[in-house]
């Protein structure tokens, strides 16, 4: 039963995640249909993740995470981030309404995201760790394929990444709604939202670490993974080379799938610090390292992104996972929905701040800006250890 379950909810959130990115994978043939700026993908992405903290937020706020049934939350959120990304399709678009749907679905996708993290903890106590690393890998593998359905396009690449992906965040939200009943877990709330009681959280020293290496972590990923269709096309420019895009940004973020996976294996054998500590280190490397990258061969150049591909997002489910076993019980869900509210807050800071610096300098040594995420969030994981 359990393991039927998780499986739901895993495949599942892989179907809906898959059309968080759905926009960033077509700016071009957005650019092309409706005469906007083929720079807008931080504009976009901003929308989407101010959507996000919109709607985890208000989650928060009313308590719903811990109130309701998680598995009806996940349905109708699913299918609303369908049918906001399904109108990416509608005559007279323009960059207003492409940027209203984009909060649509991120305020939609609030409902998917922490709740599968809810629902799974609700599964699993014990094992914890595991259990999301494979939901997170999936996350990233439904991050990534809006860009592999665009790399397969025949004709039309915005109309089959729109109709791909909304299609399955439509099976993944009817999935977990009607097959993934209440957990053993779970614990219904009655309480009224009190922020006291939340802050109190925060003053338990597991809670505060698992929560600012997770905001240290969300500084670089979200940004990362934005940007990695312009690091290559800057490689291309740089080098003179035909590196496909969207081919190489889906293999680049999709990578992080299986290190989510392998992660919940070496926190079973360690523990779920331990991983999100070196993953923390070895991306900051990559951010310091970035520069350099490309002045290397293709190869090498694609390698090396691989790398960081996979280490970016491999301690998000063992900080999930601190996040959720250091949480109150009785306000576990609305926890895990704040906390992941102010990392994505964190996401529009960095991802406007780079966009900044790269329109303004164009300049390699931007993305040494990544590492600032990281750096603070390792350092913070080191100063209470030590204390």
């Amino acid at each position: 039963m359990r393991i039927r379950v998780i499986i739901t909810i895993v495949l599942s959130q892989f179907a809906c995640t898959s059309v968080w990115f759905a926009a960033n994978a077509i700016i071009p043939e957005l650019a092309s249909k409706w005469g906007i700026d083929p720079n807008s993908i931080g504009t976009f992405t901003s929308a989407t993740q101010f959507g996000f903290i919109v709607g985890t937020l208000l989650l928060a706020l009313l308590g719903i995470a811990d109130k309701l049934k998680p598995s009806y939350i996940f349905l109708v959120s699913g299918l609303i981030a369908a049918g906001s990304n399904l109108a990416l399709l509608l005559p007279e678009l323009n960059i207003y309404s492409i940027t209203i749907l984009r909060g649509v679905t991120g305020l939609a996708l609030a409902g998917v995201y922490p709740i599968g993290i809810k629902l799974a903890s609700d599964y699993y106590q014990n094992g914890l760790g595991k259990a999301l690393g494979y939901l997170v890998g999936m996350l990233v593998l439904g991050t990534a394929i809006p860009h592999f359905f665009n790399y397969i396009s025949l004709e039309d690449s915005l109309k089959d990444v729109v109709l791909l992906t909304s299609g399955l965040a439509f099976l993944g939200a009817i999935f977990v709604g009607f097959t993934v009943p209440i957990g053993p877990h779970h614990k219904v709330s009655t309480q009224k939202f009190e922020f006291s009681k939340i802050a109190t959280a925060f003053k338990i020293i597991s809670f505060r670490k698992a929560s600012f290496g997770y905001f240290g972590h969300m500084w670089e990923l979200y940004t990362f993974w934005a940007f990695v269709p312009v690091l290559l096309k800057l490689f291309n420019e740089m080098n003179n080379t035909n590196i496909s895009i969207s081919f190489w940004s889906f293999i680049v973020i999709g990578s992080g799938a299986f290190s989510c996976i392998y992660g919940g294996y070496l926190a079973q054998r360690f523990s779920s610090q331990w991983v999100a500590k070196y993953s923390l280190l070895f991306s900051l490397v990559c951010c310091f390292l970035s520069p350099l990258m490309f002045f290397l061969p293709s190869s090498l150049f694609l390698t090396f992104l691989i790398i960081w591909g996979l280490l970016v997002i491999a301690d998000s489910p063992q900080l999930s996972t601190l996040v959720a076993q250091s949480a109150p019980i009785t306000v576990k869900g609305t926890a895990i929905t704040l906390v992941n509210c102010i990392g994505y807050a964190l996401t529009i800071v960095s991802i406007q701040f780079l966009n900044y610096f790269i329109d303004k300098y164009n300049n390699k040594l931007c993305f040494v800006l990544l590492g600032i995420g990281p750096l603070l969030g390792f350092c913070y994981f080191q100063l209470k250890k030590n204390k």
